[in-house]
């Protein structure tokens, strides 16, 4: 649904992958299984 939105331009992908696991994290998950892992982990690893 996500990534649908994004082709379409009617949101920023990365910025929604983002909020969309921190969400997922303040709603109190311990952890969170998601097809956007491999690449947010990446982006993370080379933002620091």
């Amino acid at each position: 649904m996500l990534t649908a939105a994004a082709e379409r331009g009617w949101l920023d992908r990365d910025r929604v992958i983002l909020e969309n696991l921190l969400a997922f994290k303040r709603a109190g998950a311990d952890a969170i299984f998601t097809y956007f892992a491999p690449e947010v982990a990446r982006r993370l690893k080379d933002e620091f």
